[in-house]
């Protein structure tokens, strides 16, 4: 009952500061993201504040559930300041766009090393025999690689932030999994922070999808990839029997993107912090959802809305098999190997322009003038 209530409050907590975040902002006049850029999609006006309401509602929750069942004060304290390097360097960019990636990655790692200290969290193994041979003989090699990860995982939750309702559905999905994964083997801890955070995320994504009226921002970005990165440590690291490919598997779609851009760029011999818009996502926007227009500012917002879509249906196709085998880790990296490949596919149909006609949005429509003066009926 307690859990309930602290939810409800995270959740009526997240709507409320977004609503007074997007009016503050206006007012104000600062924090609004650019609408001119090359991974811009959208061009109207919108802060990318959306860390804020829920950093806020997140700490509403935690706080008021610790109070209520004095339980876990002495961890709910730690979390909250693991949590604030990753949430205020983002909110810094966001506000100043003075904190470049380098930053913003060592702000993060600073934090999962707090993470380490203070609550156990690492990586200590990976279900792999010789890897995990090599960790438990060299804490020094766990430590790293736990930086690492932490610090990649936050990034990647931010790479795919480009589409209304994306980042926000995917990490709902993911800390949910891990939720109820948590209740299954017992696990309260991991169980209250993933609940709460998905509440503190579901009002944010009531601002933001459809149409937009907040964005997530780097604040938001990196606080929840950073979250879903320490509950995943703290789940596998105390319950043996949850494989450490279970949250591996959930987040296979962020983890693969920001790897493949990665080799993308090096492949171009660009800078791998160079941005550019050939993300899945972005290309998606562009070349399969056909049925808005690039050019009336409210078709090209229902545009970036829809393409949102498809990437939640791989969200959650790996969700599933992820909460049925949580605990076989052959299955697990399996599945991660057929999205791979499913992901490279999708891709170079799309960029090579031979997307399977039943996943483009109204293939049939002319093209023409008359295209971007009267919206279609989405029925």
């Amino acid at each position: 009952m307690e859990l309930i209530i602290a939810v409800l409050c995270a959740l009526f907590t997240s709507l409320w500061i977004c609503g007074l975040t997007i009016r503050a902002a206006r007012v104000l006049k600062f924090g609004v993201d650019e609408s001119v850029g090359v991974q811009k999609s959208h061009s109207h006006w919108v802060p990318r504040l959306g860390g804020i309401p829920i950093f806020v509602a997140f700490l509403a929750g935690i706080l008021l559930l610790a109070w209520e069942t004095s339980m876990y004060e002495r961890e709910t304290a730690f979390i909250i300041v693991c949590l604030l390097p990753a949430f205020g360097i983002g909110l810094v960019e966001d506000v100043t766009r003075r904190a470049g990636i380098a930053v913003r990655l060592a702000f993060t790692m600073v934090a999962a090393a707090l993470g380490w200290w203070l609550l156990g969290a690492g990586l200590y193994r990976l279900d792999l025999p010789l890897v995990d041979q090599w960790l438990a003989g060299s804490m020094a090699a766990a430590f790293v690689l736990t930086l690492i990860a932490a610090g990649g995982l936050a990034h990647a939750v931010n790479i795919v932030d480009g589409c209304n309702g994306l980042s926000s559905f995917v990490s709902c999905v993911v800390l949910a999994s891990l939720g109820c994964v948590a209740m299954m083997v017992g696990d309260e801890l991991v169980a209250r922070l993933t609940f709460i955070g998905v509440a503190a995320l579901a009002g944010f994504f009531v601002w933001n999808f459809p149409f937009g009226r907040i964005f997530l921002g780097d604040a938001g970005a990196y606080m929840i990839g950073f979250l879903i990165a320490e509950v995943s440590m703290l789940l596998v690291a105390r319950n043996p029997e949850v494989s450490a490919w279970f949250p591996m598997l959930l987040m296979i779609y962020p983890v693969w993107e920001t790897l493949f851009s990665i080799y993308r760029r090096m492949k171009s011999r660009v800078s791998v912090g160079h941005p550019d818009s050939l993300h899945l996502h972005q290309l998606i926007y562009r070349r399969v959802v056909r049925l808005y227009s690039f050019v009336d500012a409210r078709e090209k917002l229902l545009r970036n809305s829809v393409s949102s879509t498809y990437l939640w249906a791989l969200s959650l196709l790996c969700a599933i098999p992820a909460l049925a085998f949580y605990r076989t880790t052959w299955i697990l990296g399996l599945c991660c190997l057929i999205f791979i490949a499913t992901y490279l596919l999708l891709y170079w149909s799309v960029i090579s322009f031979r997307t399977p006609k039943l996943l483009i949005l109204n293939r049939r429509r002319p093209a023409g003038p008359t295209c971007v003066t009267q919206p279609p009926s989405l029925v």
